[in-house]
């Protein structure tokens, strides 16, 4: 029985080690690192590719550009097995010290299920993007690694990188952790929280909620964990929007949520009788947590307001009546 019990007790000790183990930030970068361009959703267009791979140049890094970035099959930048391997080529690849995604659109996740996890964790690297690609960004925090959600390469592409999300995007591969200050918002609540940052794309992480391997929103990954949730979408309606919100709630994590980033849900149809916005809406079902929150946080579709966040960082949210500061730790 004693056996037992020390046997238990180790195990249970195993686990809670494991629930709380920090991740691992990626190496940031150097004059003349090689950066992979890949496709792991849907199709760019060439000249925005090769825009892309100008900016990359000119702040200046390598860009190498996926075997697949251009295919076409239905929706998607080639076939899952495709997309597969250029994702496998510049994780594995040495001297590929980060992967810009071209663009978000479909089928990130099916990636996900032809790649283990122990796989990914040897290969800890900056995987750059947002909306469909949160998919992957969970994959990596899931394998202890860190992320960066944030412009892609039609962005860079149509502004020339000039615009300062992608500014400060670049300073961030080179070292510089982001320290944003933003004024209120007149349903902010007030607080101040600390916790590793995770979210992005709320439909995404819901549809792949409940792989054991890849959701970062599983309930033993979160256990021992204090949570900054970030959420923004885009074309969602507002039940479908309400419902994913339950979702959270009924997988147990809220009570690890210690504070609340809401980037903004774009592009839906506003009911006819209801919410006045998308915001109205979420402030009624946040605000009973009793936590920090900060609406219109400028990271979204809304491409004019993406400014990089880490993704599985130690971050500080600090809510004001006069603003909102977030600073990332190292």
């Amino acid at each position: 029985m004693r056996i037992k019990t020390i046997t238990l007790f180790l195990l249970a000790t195993m686990v809670a080690g494991m629930a709380t183990a920090q991740q691992t930030m990626p190496d940031f970068l150097k004059k003349g690192d090689k950066i992979a361009v890949i496709s792991p959703g849907s199709t760019p267009k060439a000249p925005a590719v090769d825009k892309a791979c100008k900016v990359i140049e000119s702040w200046g890094y390598v860009p190498v550009r996926g075997s697949y970035l251009l295919e076409q099959y239905h929706m998607y930048a080639g076939t899952t097995e495709q997309r597969t391997t250029d994702l496998l080529w510049a994780l594995r690849d040495p001297s590929i010290k980060a992967i810009l995604c071209t663009r978000g659109g479909y089928g990130s996740s099916q990636l996900l299920y032809e790649i283990p996890l122990d796989t990914i964790s040897k290969y800890k690297k900056w995987i750059i993007g947002y909306s469909d690609i949160t998919a992957l960004h969970s994959g990596m925090v899931r394998a202890g690694g860190m992320s960066i959600h944030g412009n892609m390469g039609g962005r860079l592409s149509d502004t020339g990188g000039t615009d300062e999300a992608s500014i400060a995007l670049r300073k961030l591969l080179s070292g510089e952790l982001p320290h944003y200050s933003f004024p209120a918002h007149p349903y902010n609540v007030q607080g101040k929280a600390s916790g590793i940052l995770l979210g992005g794309n709320m439909s995404v992480f819901c549809n792949i909620s409940g792989s054991k391997d890849y959701d970062f929103f599983d309930r033993d990954f979160v256990a021992g964990k204090d949570i900054i949730l970030f959420m923004e979408d885009v074309s969602e309606n507002f039940p479908r929007v309400c419902s994913m919100l339950y979702q959270l709630k009924l997988k147990g994590i809220i009570g690890h949520v210690k504070g609340i980033i809401l980037g903004r849900f774009t592009d839906y149809t506003k009911p006819a009788n209801g919410y006045d916005d998308m915001n109205d809406m979420l402030r009624e079902y946040l605000g009973a947590y009793n936590i920090p929150i900060c609406f219109d946080f400028p990271a979204s579709h809304d491409e004019d307001w993406n400014y990089p966040l880490i993704e599985g960082c130690p971050v500080t949210l600090d809510v004001t009546a006069t603003g909102v500061t977030l600073d990332f730790q190292q």
